[in-house]
C-alpha cells in the first residue's frame, strides 16, 4: 500500500547513508491526477496507486484490455535482459532510467542474484517513486544501489550523479524500458539516448522497450490516457523505435516483440507474439 508521506522531521538516506532533507510530499505527489508510474503499477496489479490512477487505468483497460499484458511482458523482458547482461555478458553496472514503482524482480534483485557485486543506479522523477526509493536501495553487502531524482531529459545531470556510484570508464547497461514513450519527439529522445551512450565506454549495452502505434484500439486508449493524465505517452512506429539503436550492434534476435526476446531466459508471458503491440531489443556499443 502507499505509505503516508514522511513527517516533517523525517529524512531519507541514500545508498551511502547520506541524509537528504524531506520534501513537501503531499504537494508533489498530486494524488488527484493520474501519473504514469502509478497507472502502470495499477495495470501490473499493484496497490501503490490512487483513485485517479485506477480510474484512468480502468478506462484504458475498457478500451484496450491487452494493456495489462503489455505491462507484464515489459517486466518479463527486463528480468530476461538483466539475466543476459549480468550472466552471459558479465556486466556489473546498471543505469536504470524510468524506474517506476518497485515491484518483483527489480533490476538490482535480478542482477545481484547473478552477480552479488553488481552496482545499480535507478533514475526517476515521480515523487512517489522517491518515497519508495528505500525499497530500491536494498542491496547485497558486495553490491551498491543508488537512486537519482531526475528527469530523463536532463542526461548530463543523470550522468554526473550516476558517476558517484558507477565507474563510467567501465561498461554499463543502460536500461530504458517504457521511458522514451514518455518523451515527445519535440524533446528529441534520440538525442537523449545518444548523449547517455556517448558517456559510456565500448562494451556497454542498451536495453530498451516501448509501445508501438500498430493497433488502433491501443492508439485510442493512449489518447484517452493523455487527455486525462498529468503526463503523456507517445506510441511510435517500429522503425522510429529502431532508430534509438542507431550505431549499436543489436544482439540476436534483434528488435522484436517483447515475447520473442530470448524466451529461454525466463517466462515470456505466453500467447501469440504477433498480438503484442510493444517491441524491445538489447544492443552493444562497439
Amino acid at each position: 500500500m502507499i505509505p503516508d508521506p514522511p513527517a516533517a522531521e523525517d529524512a531519507f538516506c541514500d545508498a551511502r547513508g547520506v541524509s537528504t532533507p524531506p520534501e513537501p510530499w503531499a504537494d508533489k505527489i498530486q494524488s488527484h491526477l493520474p501519473h504514469s508510474a502509478r497507472v502502470w503499477n495499477y495495470l501490473l496489479g499493484g496497490k501503490d496507486n490512487y483513485v485517479a490512477d485506477r480510474q484512468v487505468g480502468d478506462t484504458i483497460l475498457q478500451m484496450f484490455p491487452g494493456i495489462a499484458r503489455i505491462a507484464r511482458l515489459q517486466r518479463y523482458f527486463l528480468a530476461r535482459a538483466v539475466r543476459f547482461l549480468a550472466g552471459e555478458v558479465g556486466i556489473r553496472q546498471f543505469l536504470d532510467i524510468g524506474t517506476g514503482l518497485p515491484t518483483v524482480d527489480n533490476t538490482h534483485e535480478v542482477a545481484q542474484r547473478v552477480a552479488p557485486e553488481s552496482r545499480i543506479v535507478y533514475v526517476d522523477n515521480d515523487p512517489l517513486v522517491l518515497v519508495h526509493a528505500q525499497a530500491l536501495l536494498t542491496t547485497t553487502p558486495q553490491g551498491v544501489c543508488d537512486y537519482i531524482d531526475a528527469d530523463v531529459r536532463d542526461p548530463d545531470r543523470i550522468l554526473a550523479e550516476a558517476a558517484r556510484t558507477l565507474d563510467l570508464s567501465q561498461p554499463i547497461a543502460l536500461m530504458m524500458l517504457g521511458v522514451l514513450g514518455q518523451i515527445p519527439d519535440s524533446d528529441q529522445p534520440e538525442t537523449i539516448v545518444h548523449r547517455l551512450l556517448e558517456a559510456a565506454p565500448a562494451g556497454s549495452y542498451l536495453a530498451l522497450s516501448d509501445g508501438t502505434d500498430t493497433n488502433q484500439a491501443l492508439n485510442e486508449a493512449i489518447a484517452a490516457y493523455n487527455a486525462n493524465s498529468a503526463s503523456s505517452y507517445h506510441l511510435r512506429r517500429p522503425d522510429q523505435i529502431a532508430r534509438f539503436f542507431t550505431g549499436l550492434e543489436l544482439i540476436e534476435p534483434g528488435l522484436v516483440a517483447t515475447t520473442q526476446w530470448r524466451p529461454e531466459l525466463g517466462d515470456a508471458g505466453g500467447g501469440d507474439p504477433s498480438q503484442v503491440d510493444a517491441i524491445c531489443g538489447v544492443a552493444r556499443k562497439g
